[in-house]
């Protein structure tokens, strides 16, 4: 038989120790959250631009790690590919840092510089079909609108209808469009120019002719794997081609693998179940401790170990519960904070909240499998 206003009115009989419990694991809560939030944020943010490809097939080098580790290549493999029926069109992508002059302070920062042929559609920008015929001009640059606030207010200034003029890579420039793509965790900022003016702030280590990324849009109907398999067969192991959602997969497996940042947020969950396991573990310790003599008058009339093992697991449930609450309705504040503060696409998934209420349920439960094992010490015996 389940007993569960036992279980809760043991709970609340002490509300100053109900209260430090709930806290501390809406604190475990929280803490689980934001690691993974971080952890998501890490991912979404380093694969934005990789979604905003216009794109069926992508070429890079196999040198390539990550999109801050492109390693070029001749875009003589890519004219190669167009040679298949089955592709209807190509686009070379250049990529490269270089420094951002604020033009309001001076002060320089790195930023992600984005280079294309004007005469293709390889971005899923509105305003960069929009602003073709400004990037027509050398000088001309897009800007990122959601760029951090350390290279200048310029998306503000912008929209007041005032002209911008700085430097990028030591070269004049004039932002005469804005964009929206978002900072990640390896740049803060982006900018999109045409291929002639990248070759034009890059000229000491780039030469015309070598390429970062191609992307391939294919035909509609073609069968993407087939014509993965004949690019393989045909073209030299100096590249590898595959499907836009494999480019994806190929920067979070980057972040993953062969950084230390995916290793600590994945550290900092296990902190937060550990953390939470303790302090669960105390609380129902302290309150079996405390009502041994009541176990101990139970035994003797007749309840059996079973039964008073259940009401501790169910103690360990609903503090689960009543604490998840307070700890996902701070975290949806704290998410919200995070994304004003730094741009980051940090928010609440359904999956994120169903797998950390789990892990509560889960490190409330091994606390009371834990804590059971003090009502072995409840003895009939004692209390006569």
């Amino acid at each position: 038989m389940l007993n569960i206003p036992l279980a809760w009115l043991q709970l609340r009989r002490e509300k100053i120790r109900l209260l430090i419990a709930l806290a501390g694991i809406a604190f475990a809560v929280i803490l689980m959250f934001m690691q993974l939030g971080f952890q998501a944020a890490l991912y979404n943010s380093a694969t934005r631009f990789h979604q905003n490809l216009q794109g069926d097939l992508i070429l890079i080098s196999t040198r390539s790690k990550s999109l801050g580790y492109m390693r070029t290549f001749s875009w003589r493999r890519l004219y190669q590919v167009l040679s298949f029926d089955e592709v209807e069109e190509i686009s070379p992508i250049y990529v490269g840092f270089a420094d951002w002059k604020n033009p309001y302070n001076g002060n320089y920062r790195a930023i992600y510089v984005y280079g294309f042929e004007l005469g293709t559609s390889v971005f899923n920008f509105p305003e960069v079909s929009q602003n073709l015929d400004k990037l027509q001009l050398k000088e001309n640059i897009l800007f990122d609108r959601a760029s951090r606030a350390e290279y200048g207010p310029i998306a503000k200034v912008f929209e007041q209808r005032k002209s911008i003029t700085t430097e990028l890579s030591g070269k004049r420039v004039n932002v005469v469009g804005l964009f929206t793509l978002g900072p990640s965790f390896g740049a803060d900022g982006n900018v999109i120019v045409n291929d002639s003016n990248f070759l034009r702030l890059f000229s000491a280590y780039r030469k015309l002719g070598e390429i970062d990324i191609g992307v391939i849009q294919l035909k509609p109907h073609a069968n993407a794997e087939d014509v993965i398999k004949k690019i393989e067969n045909s073209l030299p192991n100096d590249v590898k081609v595959m499907t836009k959602k494999g480019f994806i997969d190929f920067e979070k497996n980057y972040w993953k693998t062969s950084t230390s940042i995916g290793f600590i947020f994945t550290l900092g969950v296990g902190m937060g179940f550990i953390v939470g396991t303790v302090i669960v573990y105390q609380i129902l310790y302290t309150d079996v401790s405390n009502h041994l003599a009541e176990y101990s008058t139970l035994k003797a009339m007749g309840y059996k170990n079973l039964y008073l093992q259940l009401v501790v697991f169910q103690e360990a449930i609903i503090l689960s519960i009543l604490g998840y609450i307070p700890g996902f309705a701070l975290s949806l504040g704290l998410y919200d904070l995070t994304q004003r503060a730094t741009f980051l696409p940090i928010e609440m998934q359904s999956d994120r909240a169903l797998l950390v209420m789990i892990l509560t349920i889960v490190m409330c439960s091994i606390s009371g499998l834990i804590a059971m094992r003090r009502l072995y010490q409840a003895d009939p015996a004692d209390l006569f």
